[in-house]
């Protein structure tokens, strides 16, 4: 199988490192495939640095970044929550250097409601979390909003990513910025040009999986749903996102099965 370049984007306040042992995982399902996390403004590595307050300013970042790394294009993306914003605007602009894209959790306008995108239950908590939290209130909150399968607590990995929120801060200015970004973007009309995958869980405490549905549906984009899954599908479901990646592109045999998923073309 000819080797690809994946490009795996976080989201909101988000590193590479959140994404665990995901980019492993991946690369087992993908044979040869070279995978790429990089950290966008604001976030990790890059966290000194002001987070953009337009999408298309990420894109840019991260097009930059690459270049510099020797990284050629074509790229295959796989996006969760914000970054999936980042791949949709990627690829309306640069249709040509992007091959496919995988779009976990995502939501944007004019496709869902403000309510959809941020679900309104949690606008107390947050809203109390960026005037009174700190640094650990602030990743349990994030890892009970965006995880299914460890919302009720898990000390080790919640001890990470403290520790990487002590090693590299996310100011508030930032989180705040992101913020920004994610609320004003709004996608094309059109559907990128290249095969789309959305994926979507349907106990997604954070976003409201509705509006992977309603992308997949304006977009005719393949959609996959898993019944069991939170907004960190990486997190919770990662061999599952990998298989399902695989067979969408036909190398995974086609028997892969895992209990808890709903196959839907969501038109």
């Amino acid at each position: 199988m000819k080797a690809h370049t994946w490009i795996l984007l976080r989201g909101l306040m988000r590193e590479q490192r959140h994404w665990g042992e995901f980019p492993a995982i991946l690369a087992r399902a993908l044979p040869g495939a070279s995978i790429v996390t990089p950290d966008l403004p604001g976030n990790g590595r890059r966290h000194a640095m002001d987070s953009p307050t337009r999408v298309a300013e990420m894109v840019e970042f991260c097009r930059q970044d690459l270049s510099e790394r020797g990284i050629a294009p074509p790229y295959r993306l796989l996006a969760l929550s914000l970054g999936g914003m980042v791949a949709v605007e990627w690829a309306h602009r640069y249709p040509q250097e992007i091959a496919r894209c995988v779009l976990l959790n995502t939501s944007m306008r004019p496709y869902s409601p403000f309510y959809w995108r941020l679900r309104w239950q949690n606008y107390r908590a947050l809203l109390r979390q960026l005037l009174l939290g700190d640094a650990g209130s602030q990743e349990a909150l994030i890892l009970r909003l965006t995880s299914r399968r460890h919302a009720h607590g898990n000390p080790a990995l919640l001890a990470d990513w403290r520790a990487y929120q002590q090693e590299y801060p996310v100011s508030r200015r930032n989180a705040l910025r992101q913020l920004l970004s994610a609320a004003r973007y709004r996608a094309p009309l059109s559907r990128p040009a290249m095969p789309v995958l959305v994926m979507a869980g349907a106990l997604d405490r954070l976003v409201d999986h509705r509006c992977s549905q309603h992308l997949a549906r304006a977009w005719q984009a393949d959609c996959l749903i898993h019944r069991d899954a939170g907004h960190d599908l990486p997190l919770d479901e990662g061999e599952w996102v990998a298989q399902s990646v695989a067979r969408w592109l036909g190398v995974a045999t086609p028997d892969y099965d895992k209990t808890g998923t709903i196959q839907s073309s969501c038109r």
